[in-house]
């Protein structure tokens, strides 16, 4: 049941963060100082991960797990947005 979560948490943190970096980069070119809204949000997003991963970490399987499902997301994401990119939506 503790991976299972950890697994679910780490989906959670990668949705976050790859959103984030999506987000970010749909906003580039509507603010007028793209490096603080790129460097914000690397921070934001970095330091909201590693907090995350830093309490799932009770044990190495509970960390894999939730790299696991981190990189999940980032699959899924990936997979999504780039038929959209595609597809032209």
């Amino acid at each position: 049941m503790a991976l299972l979560l950890s697994l679910l948490a780490g989906g959670l943190v990668g949705l976050f963060y790859f959103g984030g970096l999506w987000l970010t980069l749909r906003w580039l070119t509507q603010v007028s100082a793209p490096a603080l809204l790129i460097m914000g949000s690397f921070m934001l997003r970095t330091a909201v991960a590693v907090t995350a991963f830093y309490l799932i970490a009770a044990d190495w399987t509970r960390l894999l797990a939730a790299v696991v499902g981190f990189l999940l997301a980032r699959i899924i994401l990936v997979r999504r947005w780039g038929s959209e990119t595609k597809h032209g939506h």
